[in-house]
This record gives C-alpha cells, structure tokens and sequence, in this order.
C-alpha cells in the first residue's frame, strides 16, 4: 500500500531522510518521536499535502481515499450538520440526512446539528473532524495528535470507534500522539522517528519496550509528563 524509499525533504535548518518505510497490510500504525523529529512532516508528505525534495513515495490510493486530522482541525464557518456533510457532498452521494444523523447521534450532537460549528470548543470541533474523516469510508485515516484535547470519556468514545470500525471494516490508520496509553491501546505496529529519521519500527509491544537508547529517553520523558500532570490535576 505505501512503499517510501530514500525520502528527503529539507525546511530551513530542518532536514528528513526516510530511506526505507513500508505499510503492506490494513491496520493502525502509530507514529511516535519527540516534537521536531519530523512526524507531521512525514505524514503531509504521504497525503500529498507537501511535495518531497527527491526519493518515492509509492502510495496505490487516491487523494479522496485519504483524510488527515490535525490537533486544530479545519473547521468551515457553517453549521454542524454542513461540516460533517461537506465529504458526502463533495464525492456525489446522495440521500446523506439518514447517515448524518447517525453519526451526529454517536456524540450526542443531534440536537447541535444547526449550531454554528466555529462558535464550538476546541475539543468539540476535534470530535466533529473525526466524525467528518470516518463518516465517507477512506482508505487511509491521518491523525496528527487529532485527539488531545477530549476529555477522558470521549477518548474512550472515539478509541472505541476507532476500533470496531478497523473490526468491521479494516482501513489504514496513522496515528501520531505523545499519549502513550492511548497509542498502546490502538495500535499494532510503531514507527518511532529521532532527528527526522526512522529509527526503531515494529510491533508495537517490541517497540515500547526497545532497549535503544532514543526510544528509552523518549518512552522516560513521556512518563515523566503523564505523572507530572496527574499530580498537578489530583
């Protein structure tokens, strides 16, 4: 499905060299590595968002088949109900009020479907590009830290999503986030990135328990983080 291969792509004093990445079969691949090391870099080059300096990416999808999700979504100056009927519109189906509502219903916003979507909070408009991205069925799902600012229930909510959807109907997911837990619970192969390279991949439960030493800084920090927070919010 993606075959990268002598990847580069320079911004400013910032340089990413992939010289061998591949993705052969359906399922959630988690993306990891401390802030700079070229992860959302990474992935805008995958969904064509930005261009390489040189090397391949071979990717047997097109650009409708895939949809990224940022930590700050864009969210257009409309109602609910239109934002997450934008996709359907655009790919020509029909008869999508049903379905809409549907999955309005999922995240108890039914009743929201008129509100003006910008004036919602942070955490509610990420909730609405989530439903946006899975409501037109992709092939390949981006999400970049897309899921940081819910509150606890609905994380488990969208992890749960996440989950009976790949169960049903299996897609390819990139899913980049410094909540380890929440990476641990989804995903069933790692990638984890140091100074704009690839360093360690694989199983996910290998890879968080790696004993190279980037991985081991990276795995302390974000433990430290997490215990950090729990203590002040306790």
């Amino acid at each position: 499905m993606l075959h990268i291969t002598s990847l580069k792509k320079k911004q400013g004093a910032f340089s990413l060299f992939i010289e061998s990445l591949q993705i052969e079969s359906t399922g959630i691949y988690g993306l990891i590595g401390s802030n700079g090391c070229g992860k959302s870099t990474l992935t805008k080059l995958i969904s064509g968002i930005m261009k390489p300096d040189s090397g391949e990416i071979a990717l047997t999808l097109g650009q409708r088949d895939i949809t990224i999700i940022t930590q700050k979504p864009y969210i257009m100056d409309t109602t609910v109900y239109n934002n997450l009927a934008y996709p359907l519109k655009l790919r020509g189906i029909k008869n999508h009020k049903p379905l809409c509502n549907e999955y309005l219903e999922k995240i108890n916003f039914l009743e929201r479907k008129n509100q003006r979507a910008q004036d919602m909070s942070g955490g509610e408009k990420q909730k609405l590009a989530l439903l946006r991205a899975m409501i037109f069925n992709p092939k390949l799902i981006i999400l970049d830290e897309a899921m940081t600012d819910l509150d606890i229930d609905s994380l488990d909510m969208f992890e749960e999503m996440i989950l009976e959807r790949q169960k049903n109907n299996p897609i390819f997911w990139i899913i980049i986030s410094h909540q380890l837990a929440h990476i641990k619970r989804l995903c069933d192969y790692i990638f984890f990135m140091s100074n704009g390279g690839l360093e360690v991949q694989g199983p996910a439960q290998e890879v968080l328990r790696s004993s190279n030493p980037a991985v081991r800084r990276y795995l302390k920090h974000e433990v430290l983080e997490v215990e950090n927070n729990e203590t002040i919010n306790s």
